[in-house]
């Protein structure tokens, strides 16, 4: 509930903090002293719109505060905590409208979009008044109303998420089945682009084996010519070779007596030299031996290497990578292929929820007509006490077009009436006085108010355009709803006033320079005043006070 609400600098106030209790809180004042004024600036508290016109002249800023006790509010928690918004103590609203027009929203000290305020604050507090935008003109809120009172909110909310579940999982199938005329166009490609790449079956060292082959068939003239020149020079010239002279170097080294052992290590390196040369010599000999010049093995890899040339142009990639295209190829055509499960798989689902979403709205819709009729029936009794005879209420719950999942489920509601015998029913929306209106969302939200999500209702004027005995119903009515919850109402009505649990008095402190509004809660002396004040003018009588006393003392405790 609404435990306090601070003002600051906002149109004629320039600091205002009101203390709010549960129960039933009864606002009264002279015409012009500011009891709107309170009302509009909650209502900004709560996300209304603003201007830069709100802003008391001469100060840079209005800053409203409205603090929440949500101990009984398991929704407004909830919210809080999916946003990480959470706070010790009350919730608290904070709303900063500069001169210049700027605007601030603030949630537990936290900067947030002034969508998020106006989330919130629906779930926290519902403004009835003469007003477009209280939510009784919403057909959201005639479903929610009907719905709780029938006890049907969970299914209600069964229904949505089934309705959401269908949704998105049609918006897949159809994403999908959007993209399955160029998914069978790229499935063909793929399968073409593997099977050549099967068909090439390139091994993971294939590549560079057939390069060193190719080279060495493709030289190999050259090199039998080299391998014959170094056997020459090594071993066979008849001029001279390279054995012949270190033999003969060893020999003439070797030759003489006495030779310094100096000389040995180099006779040592001589005679390995010589051990090496015929070494190479030998391997030469046997690698022309055994080496062929093959030419149709030389055809045969120049065959296998074209193709594999061939096929990486093709791709545009290198030879050596179409490994790594092959694999590629063949994972993005499982996913293809994977896509067609999906379609099959998405469309059991997809019937799966609409049998689901069928079952639970049927469900609903039985609870919601069974409860429709109780609920018009009470409503329409709680007209005829509140000044509205002849008056009648009914819900309409008209089927929705299609067989596509609805989130509200297979029909509309809509709150009708007809506030005088003889006219037609019409749409909440379209009732054509204010007053009327407010009294008909009263009866409403005294029918609804043990099953409504709301814990703090506010109430402006409800009974312009009533008086006598309908007054003192509205009076007891309201007290009825403040048993319940939290009510805070301004009313012109002695009758509605003296139902209060506490009674707040707007009236204006007039200054040398300027005007502000205050706000005093009232002793019991004072309330009796007051009441006498609103049942005779100005000037207080015997009577009147008598009446006033008579009046706050038959009020229930």
């Amino acid at each position: 509930m609404l435990v306090h609400l601070s003002i600051r600098n906002y149109a004629i106030v320039e600091q205002l903090d009101l203390e709010l209790c549960a129960g039933m809180s009864v606002i009264t004042g002279e015409t012009g002293a500011g009891k709107s004024i309170m009302l509009d600036a909650l209502g900004l508290a709560l996300g209304d719109r603003a201007d830069s016109g709100v802003v008391r002249p001469g100060a840079d800023k209005a800053d409203i505060l409205a603090s929440f006790d949500l101990a009984d509010i398991p929704e407004a928690q909830q919210w809080l905590a999916e946003r990480d918004l959470e706070g010790d103590g009350p919730c608290i609203l904070r709303r900063v409208i500069t001169r210049e027009g700027r605007s601030r929203a603030y949630i537990n000290g936290t900067p947030c979009p002034l969508g998020d305020l106006k989330s919130l604050g629906e779930r926290l507090i519902d403004i009835h008044s003469q007003h477009e935008h209280q939510s009784l003109l919403k057909p959201d809120t005639h479903r929610r109303l009907l719905d709780a009172y029938a006890g049907a909110s969970e299914l209600a909310r069964q229904v949505q998420l089934a309705a959401q579940r269908w949704r998105q999982t049609r918006s897949e199938l159809q994403r999908l089945a959007q993209n399955g005329d160029e998914q069978r166009a790229r499935q063909q490609l793929l399968s073409y682009q593997l099977e050549e790449l099967d068909n090439l079956a390139l091994g993971a060292s294939e590549l560079d084996e057939l390069e060193q082959q190719h080279k060495t068939l493709s030289n190999a003239g050259a090199l039998l010519d080299a391998c014959r020149q170094v056997l020459e020079l090594c071993s066979e010239s008849d001029s001279g070779n390279v054995l012949a002279a270190l033999g003969s170097s060893i020999h003439r080294l070797s030759a003489g007596s006495g030779q310094p052992a100096a000389l040995d290590e180099a006779v040592g390196l001589l005679a390995s030299a010589q051990i090496q040369v015929e070494e190479a010599v030998s391997g030469l000999n046997r690698f022309i031996d055994h080496f062929e010049a093959d030419p149709q093995r030389q055809q045969q890899i120049e065959e296998r290497l074209d193709s594999i040339y061939s096929l990486a142009r093709k791709h545009r990639i290198q030879p050596g990578e179409l490994g790594a295209l092959q694999e590629q190829l063949r994972q993005e055509l499982q996913a293809l292929h994977a896509d067609d499960s999906a379609v099959e798989r998405l469309g059991e689902e997809l019937e799966a929820y609409a049998r689901h979403y069928r079952d639970k709205a049927d469900e609903l819709t039985q609870l919601r007509r069974a409860a429709a009729a109780r609920l018009a029936a009470a409503v329409e009794t709680e007209m005829q006490r509140l000044g509205m005879p002849g008056g009648r209420f009914a819900i309409d719950l008209q089927p929705v077009a299609g067989e596509e999942p609805q989130p509200q489920g297979q029909e509309q509601v809509e709150f009708q009436v007809s506030a005088n015998p003889g006219q037609p029913l019409k749409g909440l929306a379209r009732v054509a006085s204010g007053g009327e209106l407010s009294r008909i969302s009263l009866a409403i939200q005294v029918i609804t108010a043990q099953t409504s999500r709301v814990p703090t209702l506010v109430f402006d004027e409800v009974d312009v355009g009533i008086g006598g005995p309908t007054a003192e119903v509205v009076g007891q009515l309201l007290r009825c709803l403040g048993e319940r919850g939290q009510v805070i109402t301004v009313t012109h009505l002695p009758q509605v006033a003296a139902q209060g649990h506490q009674h707040l008095f707007v009236h204006k402190q007039r200054g040398s320079d300027e005007t502000r509004t205050a706000v005093a809660r009232l002793s019991h002396a004072q309330r009796i005043e007051e009441v006498a004040r609103m049942l005779g003018g100005l000037d207080l009588t015997e009577v009147s006070l008598a009446h006033a006393r008579q009046m706050i003392g038959s009020t229930p405790a």
